[in-house]
């Protein structure tokens, strides 16, 4: 009996062990790049915007509500958030996933953006749409108008929910990826899609609308923050995604994916595990000029920020710097100045560059003891002002 009590416990212990072992909502870590069954898929690294993996991400496809996105981010930007909204008559009763707007039901843009992103409200894409752009069409011109800002060249708007009404309404996973990252930037956005559950205003209900954001993978995944699920019968199941770990942000979007959360978390966990951020240059730091800058006596050149950016190991040597100047001789007189620029280069295109500033070395302490004492006075002078005046 003891024997078999022993037995049991090894048991337990064991497939707790194993329990304790397993991915992250299934996700199975592996080598190579990720297999997934998405039909077109991009991964990308928020902060950099570097693409770190695409399948078919160039191909023209259907992305249903993850154009939401899009009428989320041209809002936030082109809009107030506490601006009180009037339905239009013609976002109630638009067909799809809705929120069920009455007509002329007022509520502020805010709550409108958490309706349209959490539970995917046509009705509120609608009226969102008509209150920035003054009708569906005017504003799918300024979605397009963002688009090519944010260099989305396979993609075209035709409405501001995603619904299966041409073959003009299109984009690319890479595109998206684009997307994603550009919205994700931005701290509004970035609050409304990571947030679980919200409660918003329902006029002439007892009760608030509580809205429970159609996302799985904000409770399946590690460190998930976002984005927007989608889905129509020809569009199939899409998904754009987003994880923070250790500071850093991963998106990732797969379209026409029967197997959509996994292969999000399987996309994640790869990027996070083969593109480690690379820290080139610290804030501050002192840059040694090339041979063809002369530094006078006690100036040197420091960077205003730091620069990170995210690659394989073996891809670190490949990284080429080159400095920029708008000077070829930096005296003292130029302290405090931005005079030129270390630029990062990879793989034929510049990744970023930091500017750099002028510094000039400190005075020594004998010559500094005159400002010494004149600090040291007028801190006394002060206090004793301050002593005077006090009530």
């Amino acid at each position: 009996m003891r024997v078999r009590k022993s037995m049991c416990g090894v048991l337990v212990v064991f497939l707790f062990i194993q329990l304790l072992l397993l991915p992250v909502a299934g996700v199975k870590a592996s080598a190579g790049p990720p297999k997934i069954s998405a039909e077109s898929a991009a991964l990308i690294d928020v902060a950099s915007g570097r693409i770190l993996f695409s399948k078919n991400g160039d191909k023209k496809m259907r992305i249903a509500s993850l154009t939401k996105t899009m009428t989320a981010i041209v809002a936030i930007e082109m809009g107030q958030l506490q601006d009180v909204v009037t339905v239009p008559p013609e976002a109630v009763g638009v067909e799809g996933s809705s929120i069920y707007l009455k007509k002329n039901e007022k509520l502020t843009l805010e709550e409108l953006l958490y309706g349209l992103m959490l539970r995917s409200g046509n009705d509120a894409a609608v009226t969102v749409a008509t209150h920035i752009g003054g009708s569906v069409p005017g504003f799918a011109y300024m979605m397009n108008e963002k688009a090519a800002m944010i260099g989305m060249t396979h993609t075209n708007f035709t409405n501001p929910h995603g619904l299966d009404d041409s073959n003009m309404h299109y984009s690319t996973a890479e595109d998206m990826a684009l997307l994603s990252a550009y919205a994700l930037r931005n701290p509004t956005f970035r609050q409304i899609v990571s947030t679980k559950v919200k409660e918003i205003s329902w006029e002439g209900e007892e009760y608030d609308r509580r809205l429970l954001n159609k996302n799985k993978l904000l409770h399946l995944y590690s460190g998930a923050d976002g984005v927007k699920t989608g889905y129509t019968k020809l569009a199939k199941r899409c998904l754009a995604s987003s994880a923070t770990r250790d500071g850093r942000q991963l998106a990732a979007i797969t379209l026409n994916a029967p197997d959509d959360w996994n292969d999000s978390g399987e996309m994640l966990d790869w990027g996070f595990r083969n593109f480690p951020l690379k820290q080139f240059v610290e804030y501050g730091e002192t840059i040694q000029p090339e041979s063809t800058i002369s530094l006078k006596d006690g100036v040197h050149l420091v960077t205003t920020n730091a620069f990170r950016y995210p690659l394989k190991q073996e891809e670190e040597a490949d990284v080429k710097k080159r400095m920029v100047m708008s000077e070829s001789v930096v005296t003292s007189k130029m302290n405090g100045q931005v005079i030129g620029f270390l630029q990062f280069h990879f793989q034929d295109q510049m990744i970023g560059q930091v500017p750099l500033k002028v510094q000039v070395d400190t005075p020594t302490s004998a010559n500094s003891q005159p400002e010494k004492a004149a600090g040291f006075w007028q801190q006394f002078w002060n206090l004793m002002a301050g002593g005077l005046f006090r009530a």
